[in-house]
């Protein structure tokens, strides 16, 4: 026990007990001032309710919601308690007309609130724009000039005239001194074979094959590093060497001395290393953002400390394939041209790449557009597909390095937005487009995707058309708004409310189960793995999204498909771009999502297709003993969770697992049988999340799933020996995004918050109503 500053904890606990009243008082007060200053912002001062959010309108008339003054995401039809803090809901009249109701993410707000707020807003155009890629680096050798100076026969360095690093020499400057008795032996054995040959110079056949030694001799020296003229040297002279001169092969700066005099080298030991200084690499650090923007071939522009006001001009000759997962960043190799020779190995230098961007996020650069470029060499620019002046190499043309050629009509012109206009939310965004025309100032917030980031600009793949009104300055206040009200915006995606089931029309119904069954393809592909099958499962979806008609839909089902097919089509236009399997797989987390929540808003079932009651065959009464054994199961998994109770949780799962594992669906056939099969996979992947938990909130996400494809099973097999049961939904859980559960009775033993929300639910609901209960027995009907 903490037995620290007890004195002052007595003292703090007595002005509280004598203050305490005041204190809630005050914070009630504090509470009722924030509210009316979010009332008056939002309503310009009015008192009377002739604002609300754009919900639960129809055709113009007015619409009477219950809601909780401590919770407004909480909003029932009729009235009752707070499902959070059970205090009594308070009626809320919408007054907007149909048009202004067109989305769930619309908010009005009175021009004077506007004012307050400082909402501004801008077009979105098409405009090229310009990327400023600032990067930072140091100086570096050029490595392809680097020159080695080793031992090219076995001996003892008897002198080095180089003594120390940084001597600039000279090509054909000498450079050591080295004692070696092979080459003296070598030497001598030259001498005895001219001498040899001389002497016998009339016997033709003798003559020929000395000829052919001396010339092996002489090439031995050569290969041992004495030039030709030493070589004349040592036959004009006629008495052998013991030490070697070596020379300098190439100009430079000697960077390295590796040996002393006096050392024995081996052959092709290094001795010195020379770097030729009058062109460098500059080796820069780029972010992976900004990736797409540097090309190779590209100018760079970048200063020193060394020379204040000075701007030195490279060319990036290497972008490296790999990523430092430390850092983030990726090496750019930049070749600089340094004849003056102020830059130096190791200067730090700021460099920055301007890239004028065109539509779909390529590169514009007027001075290489329909140039040809040396692979090797970037300096190497040419107007024709000739070679490489130093490396011989063909030259590629600018287009195939990512180059555009400039083009002046609109559709080249990308789609751009402010970056003060997208709230970011990983690929996507949310931004606030301004309804024109109407009476008060009206604002939809709309999820979009964005392409990469070009200067102050945002490059727009999908959601916005040119000449929109986009708000840039206030849209963090209006999603806050937004959020408290509900409805879907930045922070809760799916608004707080729960989902509602809505009626659809047969025919739309139909096409949301087709698209269910190439969402189904979908997951099958991603979990097999293979990229080019999942590529074409996401194309057979977008065809099927694209045959979905809203035009069926009127009223609120129609805002929600809209909103739901907003989500999806950002899915969809994400999904033509996939070029590997982790995008893959985070698009298809969004989508699966999404489809949920088309599920839950619509009824369509988890399953290829939804089964109709009447072209079932008789369902065995074995069959129906079988699936009411899981249900006990089940009911202990909801009850454990509802508990906090983990181990007994995780018993539990594999309670129900056993009881899965022992139906026999041998005694179904033919459609019956496959509707089975299509449900039981789904369980058995629901069990395999459900099997990796290792805590209450992840064994509750899995559950959640397997709490709709329970309702699913009992809904479309009905057995009979389970009793009631009940579908209750809890508004919170999971940030808001609500789930259902299912139970034996009416009070509520919420699995998600376990104990700290034991009671929350906004809805209880008989899963067979009384009007079904009389037809569950003999499901044989036509």
């Amino acid at each position: 026990m903490n037995t620290v500053n007890t004195s002052e904890e007595k003292q703090w606990q007595q002005f509280y007990k004598k203050h305490h009243s005041k204190l809630i008082i005050g914070q009630i007060v504090a509470v009722f001032c924030f509210g009316m200053f979010v009332h008056w912002t939002f309503t310009g001062g009015k008192m009377h309710d002739d604002y609300t959010p754009t919900i639960g309108v129809e055709n113009g008339k007015a619409e009477t919601f219950w809601t909780c003054s401590m919770h407004p995401n909480i909003r029932q039809p009729q009235p009752g308690k707070c499902p959070i803090c059970g205090m009594d809901l308070i009626p809320v009249t919408s007054s907007l007309t149909d048009t202004e109701a067109k989305g769930l993410r619309q908010i009005t707000i009175s021009k004077a609130a506007r004012a307050l707020l400082n909402v501004q807003a801008s077009p979105v155009e098409r405009r090229f724009v310009t990327a400023e890629i600032r990067m930072v680096g140091k100086v570096s050798y050029d490595e392809t000039r680097l020159r080695y100076i080793t031992a090219w026969v076995p001996g003892r360095l008897d002198r080095l005239y180089v003594d120390y690093t940084g001597v600039a020499v000279n090509k054909g400057d000498h450079m050591a001194y080295i004692y070696s008795p092979e080459l003296y032996a070598t030497q001598d054995e030259l001498i005895q074979l001219l001498k040899s040959a001389k002497e016998r110079k009339g016997e033709t056949i003798l003559f020929s094959e000395e000829i052919n030694l001396i010339d092996a001799a002489r090439e031995r020296l050569r290969l041992w590093g004495m030039t030709k003229e030493q070589i004349q040297e040592i036959e004009k002279r006629k008495k052998p060497s013991d030490h070697l001169t070596i020379y300098a092969p190439a100009g430079g700066i000697v960077i390295h001395k590796n040996r002393q005099e006096g050392d024995y080298v081996t052959v092709g030991e290094r001795i010195y290393t020379i770097a030729e200084l009058s062109q460098l690499w500059v080796l820069l650090d780029a972010y992976e953002s900004d990736l797409v923007w540097l090309h190779y071939g590209q100018e760079v522009i970048f200063t020193t400390e060394a020379y204040p006001g000075d701007k030195f001009i490279g060319r990036i000759a290497f972008i490296d394939p790999v990523l430092n997962e430390k850092t983030r960043t990726v090496k750019v190799r930049v070749n600089v041209p340094n004849e003056e020779g102020k830059l130096k190995p190791e200067m730090f230098v700021r460099g920055i790449v301007r890239a004028q961007v065109a539509a779909g996020g390529r590169v514009i650069h007027a001075g290489l557009a329909g140039k040809w470029i040396c692979p090797m060499h970037p300096e190497i620019v040419k107007s024709d597909p000739l070679k490489c002046d130093k490396c011989g190499m063909p030259l590629a043309s600018s287009e195939s390095l990512g180059y555009v050629v400039i083009e002046t009509d609109e559709a080249a012109k990308p789609l751009v937005i402010p970056v003060s206009a997208a709230l970011v939310t990983g690929t996507r965004a949310i931004v606030y487009v301004e309804i024109p025309d109407t009476d008060h100032p009206t604002f939809e917030g709309r999820e979009i995707v964005l392409g990469p980031r070009a200067g102050d600009y945002y490059l727009v793949k999908n959601g916005l058309k040119e000449g929109e009104i986009v708000v840039t300055n206030g849209n963090f206040k209006i999603d806050s708004a937004v959020q408290i009200h509900a409805m879907p915006s930045m922070m809760t995606p799916e608004g707080a409310g729960g989902d509602v089931m809505i009626e659809i029309p047969v025919e739309f119904r139909t096409q949301l189960e087709q698209l269910q069954i190439t969402y189904g393809v979908v997951s099958k592909s991603i979990e097999s793995g293979d990229f080019s099958q999942i590529q074409r499962a996401f194309l057979d979806f977008e065809m099927a999204f694209q045959g979905i008609e809203g035009s069926l839909l009127t009223g609120q089902a129609k805002r929600i498909w809209n909103e739901l097919s907003m989500l999806l089509d950002n899915d969809v236009v994400e999904a033509r771009e996939l070029n590997r399997l982790g995008d893959a797989n985070r698009v298809f987390r969004l989508l699966q999502e999404h489809m949920q929540r088309v599920r839950r808003q619509f009824g369509i079932l988890a399953v290829k297709y939804e089964p109709q009651m009447h072209r079932l065959k008789e369902i065995p009464g074995s069959f129906h003993k079988q699936l009411a054994g899981v249900w006990p199961a089940y009911l202990q998994v909801q009850d454990t969770l509802a508990s906090d109770d983990l181990k007994t949780a995780i018993y539990s799962i594999g309670r129900f697992r056993a009881e899965m594992s022992m139906i026999d669906d041998t005694m179904l056939e033919n459609e019956t049988l496959a509707v089975w099969k299509d449900l039981y996979t789904n369980i058995i992947n629901v069990l395999k999340d459900l099997g990796k938990g290792e805590s209450l909130d992840s064994i509750r996400e899995a559950f959640s799933v397997l709490s709709e494809n329970m309702a699913v099973i009992l809904k479309t097999f009905q057995p009979e020996e389970i009793g009631p049961v009940y579908q209750l939904h809890c508004p919170m859980a999971f940030d808001g995004r609500g789930a259902i559960w299912l139970q034996r009775e009416e009070e509520v033993r919420n699995p998600y918050f376990g104990l700290a929300m034991l009671r929350c639910s906004d809805r209880v609901e008989a899963l067979f109503p009384d009007d079904q209960k009389k037809t569950r027995k003999g499901l044989t009907h036509e």
